[in-house]
């Protein structure tokens, strides 16, 4: 018969049961085989009108239900377990019989593999034993609680005889007052009839609260981690000793095992080690457990190393660190900041420092030993929790670490205990050491042999990876060697897995317990913070990025007015000052006279200049002289020329923007700013330049001059000529002051000209000095004798080109000056026209790109940083701005943990008072 079709027949009449019984029916099973028909003292008259078979009642052909049986189930179970364990154990010993067939070294890990065989066989023996156990506990818990269910079903669970009808074989008065034996089975049926019967409901409220529990456990696991994150960036904000929360600082003499007990924590060997003092620096070390990650690495936030997961790596970098402290100095509290984040540690936040020692070597300071001490002091300090590392083979009145606690800690209330190579005494010592009363701990001792069993020859070679489960073995096998004295009945906390249990636990309760004065020390430095950024910075916003955007779009702003500012006419203007120049130089090759280095007399002149006014035009002198310097202008390289000149020009009017600009405090920003500009310029000058060359190459062989051109140069060159003249007059006055007035010039300059015309004779060449007057002064005055030819020549031809011969063009031999100008303007023309178009366009449009690239865009948030920060008025607003902001982070992440505190609380107190009321029924 399906279940539905029995829930039909049997609910019905489940309802029906208070009218079919008297109070006083007991229920009986009947041994026949219909399965056990129940039978009551009277029958209803509404069943007596049934036309049923006699004998038969409304249930009669149900279908017997047998209950499940533990006493038969348990023993195939464990003959099938037994057989799987064996075929596993054999499939293993196979495989390691080839393997050690090909490596002799294997015997040692064969071995091992079935001692863990064997001890899995021991753990499903005593499961089994443990099933029997608690099935009898059951059975005996729901004997006890039976009387507070109803009586009918007190009658399933306690069956005695009845007072009424017999059962199918006995009569009325049958047994009465003794109970029935009932089997394991028939209890089970029982159970399972009330489950039908809705008081399952029981096990869905402890289904329900056993999920409620099991999701505040693990929100709870989030306190420490989160509590740690805050404490990472309390670190960052700084500035005060209260914003802080606690920490496990590891204290101990040196050669104690403190490094071997953070190894053990962490899984790896990463710690310093050396036979001198490797250590000297505090080494701040958070663990973050990562359940997600496959892979185990360590970060150093302060060097940007990125993520290292090879731990030989972390190792290194650490020794590097500590030993980079001077030997003079020897340790420093400049702590070394180190996360490491696996799915094998758990959430904590440790402080490894320097060990303690007893004697200072003669290559170290004298004041080693109290550096180290006030070090340790500084750290250990309320609210971080001290553990105090000593070894076992030391006496307890000789540590060191606990010597240091008690003076901070002296009732004892935030020092955890640990005793290192607890292998190294006898068991009876150990556990004297770990229940010790004379130096008692609130939070008391803890047993650890943390060294690694180190095995020359072994399969399998351990190198980077995690050293837990060999630390596990080689305390579990110590351990358990001695179970009386470490057993689980000694209640001591021995191992590591303890030990990090302990850690978790305190560093928890210690953190949760320090939430509510580091939120009121952060409530106060916010206020603090939000003053000073309303007083000194009216609340201003400011950031980075915002910084960085505004200096470039105010950079840009200047050089966009500076190109609306600078254009072709500044070209010409640039060009034309650059070409008069040459046109002054060649002038004074061809016809000035020009400096002497000696004052002997001069080789006679041919064809002075004083005759040029008066000289044949077609004398091949003088034409050769203008064709050579019209010749020497138009070859001169003008493209290569202007194009420098206009790129130079460029480089420094944006160098004075710079200057000008909020860049002007910023030596990176600056630096890209030259190098964009530059960048740009050069590979733009490469290709204007020949441009160009190519432009003005018809002016290299014919040049035809207008009569305008030729006016207009006629007037360029006079202005320039009174310009040179200017200079030369200012020249000659600051000569004549270095000389020593007018008159000492002038008895110089006659001496010299007596001895350039031959009127004195010179002995030698007047490097020792002549005619009292020294070499410097002669030097002097041979510089003064060229200004003051130079002025007379400058002068004559001035009057020449103001002259009626030099305004016609037709006596351009006659005036070389104008003709030289006149050519080197239309130069000017075409030149600027053409850096106009390439050169000033396309720069102009390329720069203000090329800063976004190097200054916008391309930039990391590093360099963005370090930009801003360059500036101390911007540091100190961007200091205050992210102080502000992190406070306000960090505070309400504080409240978040204190709320779930408090719903840790009441969801605390709810539970033991729902215990109290409703106490569930259950088997087990």
């Amino acid at each position: 018969m399906s279940g539905r079709i029995l829930s039909a027949r049997l609910f019905p009449l489940a309802r029906r049961v208070p009218n079919l019984y008297t109070p006083r029916g007991i229920v009986q099973y009947s041994s026949s085989g219909s399965g056990g028909l129940l039978r009551t003292g009277r029958r209803s008259q509404s069943l007596d009108r049934r036309l049923w078979p006699l004998g038969a009642y409304a249930i009669h052909n149900v279908p017997a239900v047998r209950a499940i049986s533990f006493t038969r189930v348990i023993p195939k179970l464990v003959t099938k377990l037994s057989t799987l364990g064996a075929i596993s154990m054999g499939a293993t010993v196979a495989a390691l019989a080839y393997i050690q067939n090909q490596a002799t070294i294997a015997g040692t890990y064969v071995t091992g593999v079935f001692d863990r065989a064997k001890e899995k066989a021991t753990a499903v023996s005593a499961s089994t034993v443990d099933v029997f156990g608690q099935i009898k506990k059951g059975w005996e818990k729901t004997k006890g609680e039976a009387e507070l269910l109803p009586e009918w079903l007190q009658s399933l669970v306690n069956p005695v005889d009845s007072s009424g009808n017999g059962g199918s074989d006995g009569g009325p008065g049958k047994d009465k007052g003794k109970p029935v034996q009932a089997s394991a089975g028939s209890a089970v049926a029982g159970a399972t009839t009330v489950a039908a019967f809705g008081y399952a409901d029981n096990d869905d409220e402890g289904t329900e609260r056993s999920q409620e529990k099991i999701a505040r456990d693990e929100q709870m696991m989030l306190l420490t981690k989160k509590m740690i994150e805050i404490r990472s960036l309390l670190q960052t904000v700084g500035q005060s000793e209260t914003l802080t929360l606690p920490s496990i600082v590891v204290i101990g003499s040196q050669s104690s095992g403190k490094s071997s007990v953070l190894e053990a924590i962490v899984g790896h060997e990463f710690l310093p080690k050396g036979h001198n003092m490797v250590t000297r620096r505090p080494i701040e070390l958070t663990l973050v457990n990562t359940p997600e990650a496959k892979a185990e690495y360590g970060e150093f936030p302060a060097l940007g190393l990125g993520k290292l997961t090879d731990f030989t790596v972390i190792q290194r970098t650490l020794t590097d660190l500590n030993l980079a402290v001077p030997a003079e100095q020897c340790v420093t509290d400049d702590p070394i900041q180190l996360r490491i984040y696996s799915p094998n540690v758990p959430d904590l936040s440790l402080i490894d420092l320097p060990g303690y020692i007893q004697v200072v070597g003669r290559d170290q300071p004298p004041e080693l030993k109290e550096k180290i001490a006030e070090l340790c002091e500084k750290y250990i300090q309320p609210p971080n929790v001290i553990l105090a590392i000593s070894a076992a083979d030391v006496d307890l009145a000789n540590s060191t670490a606990l010597r240091a606690s008690r003076k901070v800690d002296p009732r004892g209330e935030r020092t955890i205990g640990v005793i290192t190579k607890m292998d190294l005494v006898d068991a009876e010592r150990g556990v004297s050491m770990l229940t010790d009363k004379k130096y008692a701990l609130r939070l008391g001792y803890v047993g650890v042999v943390c060294r690694i069993p180190q095995t020359s020859q072994s399969l399998f070679h351990r190198g980077n990876g995690n050293i837990t489960t060999a630390i596990a073995r080689n305390e579990q096998a110590f351990f358990s060697s001695h179970p009386s004295e470490f057993g689980a009945e000694s209640n001591l906390d021995v191992g590591t897995k303890n030990l990090r249990k302990k850690l978790m636990h305190v560093l928890e309760t210690t953190m949760a317990a320090s939430l509510k004065t580091t939120s009121e020390a952060i409530t106060r430095e916010l206020e603090e913070a939000r003053y000073e950024f309303k007083v000194q910075y009216n609340e201003r916003p400011l950031s980075a990025e915002s910084y960085l955007a505004e200096s470039l779009d105010s950079f840009k702003h200047s050089f966009r007015g500076f190109a609306e500012e600078f254009g072709r006419a500044e070209v010409r203007e640039l060009l034309k000052r650059e070409l008069d120049q040459q046109v002054l130089n060649l002038l004074a090759q061809k016809y000035w006279n020009r400096p002497f280095d000696d004052i002997a007399p001069p080789p006679p002149e041919e064809y002075p200049l004083e005759d040029l006014p008066k000289a044949d035009p077609n004398d091949t002198i003088w034409q050769y002289k203008l064709d050579g310097s019209t010749a020497a202008l138009t070859k001169l390289g003008i493209g290569r020329l202007a194009t420098t000149v206009v790129a130079s020009s460029l480089q420094a009017h944006i160098d004075g923007l710079i200057a000008g600009s909020r860049f002007s405090a910023h030596p990176f920003a600056r630096k890209a700013i030259t190098d964009a500009s530059t960048t740009i310029l050069k590979d733009l000058s490469y290709d204007i330049s020949d441009e160009l060359e190519i432009c003005i190459k018809p002016y290299k062989y014919r040049i035809e001059l207008e009569d305008n051109e030729w006016k207009k140069g006629r007037e360029n060159i006079k202005a320039v000529l009174q310009e040179e003249l200017k200079a030369c007059e200012t020249a000659n006055k600051t000569l004549e002051n270095q000389i020593g007035g007018k008159r000492k010039t002038k008895d110089v300059m006659a001496f010299i000209d007596r001895v350039r015309s031959g009127s004195v004779a010179l002995e030698g060449n007047g490097v020792g000095g002549a005619g009292g007057f020294s070499a410097a002064l002669l030097e002097k005055g041979r510089e003064a004798v060229f200004l003051r030819d130079r002025l007379d020549v400058l002068r004559l031809r001035l009057m020449a080109v103001k002259s009626k011969q030099c305004a016609d063009k037709k006596n351009k031999y006659h005036c070389p000056e104008v003709f030289l100008d006149a050519v080197a303007d239309k130069l000017t023309t075409t030149a600027d026209l053409f850096l106009d178009a390439e050169l000033l366009s396309k720069f102009y449009y390329l720069f203000p790109r090329e800063l976004d690239a190097r200054l916008g865009r391309n930039l990391s948030q590093t360099e963005i940083d370090r930009f801003a920060r360059e500036d101390p008025k911007i540091k100190r607003h961007l200091d205050v701005v992210r102080r502000k902001d992190l406070l306000e982070h960090v505070l309400k992440e504080m409240e978040a943990l204190r709320q779930l505190e408090l719903r840790e609380k009441r969801y605390s107190s709810r539970s033991m008072q729902t215990e109290k009321k409703n106490r569930g029924w259950s088997l087990f």
